[in-house]
């Protein structure tokens, strides 16, 4: 809580639910959410290039499925710059749903949503190994340093 009352969110811990690292290990959540926000970024990419391949090879979409797919890669691009909040992951997860459903605009475009969920999915499995091993001292910063390691470089 602040000096005045009110509860200040600590955007560097993670998720509830999830451990806290250690002190004086590096944070691993902090790798991931990095990896979260790259992959966002590619898809923002990704989508944005196909759109005209798919409009002009692909059968065409319409004027209103071009704007719903321009939207929501822009939002991922968004979503990127927001996965250290506590709601980031759920936004993230919600727009490849979203990206899934446009496969009503265009087929291809829900095949690409769906490979990227494949992605996500493959994230989420990560998270949860790293929880896991963090809960059981088993992350490489954890397990301490062979002697003879200097130590403050890592």
């Amino acid at each position: 809580m602040s000096e005045t009352g009110a509860v200040v969110a600590d955007e560097s811990q993670p998720e509830k639910g999830l451990p806290e690292p250690p002190e004086g290990v590096r944070d691993p959540w902090k790798g991931l959410r990095g990896i979260m926000a790259a992959t966002l970024a590619l898809e923002f990419i990704t989508f944005l290039l196909a759109l005209p391949v798919v409009w002009k090879f692909g059968g065409g979409v319409s004027s209103a499925g071009f704007v719903i797919v321009i939207g929501l890669s822009v939002l991922m691009l968004v979503a990127a710059f927001v996965q250290r909040r506590p709601w980031g992951l759920g936004f993230a997860l919600a727009l490849q749903a979203a990206m899934i459903l446009c496969a009503f605009i265009h087929p291809s475009i829900g095949i690409m949503g769906a490979i990227f969920a494949l992605i996500w999915a493959y994230i989420l499995h990560l998270r949860k190994d790293i929880a896991k091993r963090m809960r059981e001292g088993q992350l490489y910063d954890q397990l301490g340093h062979p002697p003879g390691h200097p130590e403050g470089t890592d």
